[in-house]
């Protein structure tokens, strides 16, 4: 006999984003790599979950600098992404909210135990680096982003 059993649904929302420092000749980003089941190294955008009373803009900052031991000022919205995955048996869509910040202060560190590897990338080369598409997609509009930025 088969289950028929309904997964419960669960929405969660996160913010984070793409820390830039532009005082080097080029710009560097900051993106954070963690192991997946099998392994392999991911890199990706940090980010995290909301807490109670936090706007997104709040969190953001603050789990950029969590999970990369930098601090972050905010330039401008970068955009949203959605999905939906499966875990605990619960089905989840997460909701993620992205910001483009440059960096204002701290020590990259790969402290946050979330986090395997943090690194310092030329922007130029994020999105090559980036294991998702959807944060691929959302990198590409930075440039624009900077001109409008100043």
């Amino acid at each position: 006999m088969t289950s028929s059993r309904r997964l419960q649904r669960v929405e969660e929302t996160s913010a984070g984003g793409l820390v830039l420092d532009r005082g080097a000749d080029i710009p560097l980003a900051a993106l954070i790599g963690r192991r997946d089941r099998r392994g392999r190294l991911l890199w990706s955008l940090p980010k995290g979950h909301i807490e109670a009373g936090e706007s997104t803009e709040d969190a953001a900052v603050r789990e950029v600098e969590e999970e990369t031991g930098i601090r972050g000022r905010l330039l401008a919205p970068l955009g949203t992404i959605d999905f939906w995955f499966v875990a605990d048996g619960r089905r989840i869509h997460k909701t993620v909210h992205h910001f483009l910040m440059e960096a204002s202060g701290g020590v990259l560190s790969d402290a946050d135990a979330e986090v395997s590897e943090v690194a310092w990338v030329p922007l130029n080369e994020v999105t090559r680096r980036l294991a998702y598409a959807d944060e691929r997609r959302l990198v590409d509009r930075v440039p624009e982003l900077l001109a409008d930025a100043g």
